[in-house]
């Protein structure tokens, strides 16, 4: 089977069946999340456990939120990832540092909800190796992602970044298509758009959307 045109990352993931089903369906990805607040936190520890066997079939991403350099010792010593995903408000200088300090490439997270969102996206593109597009949560929202928060993704459209990037927020097997063909998005990322409840993540879900991500 040859690679798909656009790559896919799954984020969030917890159980061996959740990454056997990325892999299988040729996500290029495996998101783990180290976020206490979120119903997809996992240890450092048990994240290693999970991504020892597959090393080297996808890339692994920790996935957190302004965190300390004690938690990044933690997630380098026990999990290695290839990438590190930040979620909240870290600025470009510390962005730039916590690459410097793991070694990982670093993908930083843009919330967006209207045009004016996306203006200081160059500030970030000289500090990150990676860039992903989310659609911004709801102001009461308790976490900063994972919500299913969506947002007009003809905003992206055209567009061009000296960085890789990723659309996020929102997406399922149903609409992914339509997404990657109004955005240009080369490539997605998949969360709460593949679970039948908050932190579960459903194997068929994903099969379903990496199939929908290779069809589109």
């Amino acid at each position: 089977m040859s690679a798909p045109r656009i790559a896919s990352k799954i984020c969030g993931l917890s159980t061996p069946q959740a990454v056997a089903a990325a892999l299988d369906g040729q996500a290029a990805y495996l998101g783990f999340i180290f976020f206490p607040a979120s119903p997809r936190n996992i240890a450092p520890e048990a994240a290693g456990a999970l991504t020892g066997p597959v090393r080297g079939q996808a890339q692994v991403v920790a996935v957190s939120v302004d965190p300390s350099d004690t938690l990044l010792d933690q997630i380098m010593t026990h999990l290695r990832p290839d990438l590190i995903q930040l979620h909240g408000a870290e600025p470009p200088a510390r962005v730039a540092a916590i690459g410097q300090r793991t070694g990982a490439r670093t993908i930083k997270v843009i919330p967006v909800s209207e045009p004016g969102d996306l203006a200081g996206v160059s500030a970030y593109e000289s500090a990150a190796d990676h860039l992903m597009f989310e659609g911004r949560p709801p102001k009461d929202a308790a976490l900063p992602g994972g919500v299913g928060a969506r947002f007009d993704w003809t905003l992206l459209s055209g567009r061009r970044f000296s960085r890789p990037w990723f659309l996020a927020g929102g997406l399922d097997p149903w609409n992914v298509a339509e997404a990657i063909s109004l955005s240009g998005a080369p490539a997605v990322d998949v969360s709460s758009g593949v679970e039948r409840g908050p932190g579960l993540k459903d194997p068929a879900l994903i099969t379903a959307f990496l199939d929908a991500v290779r069809r589109a």
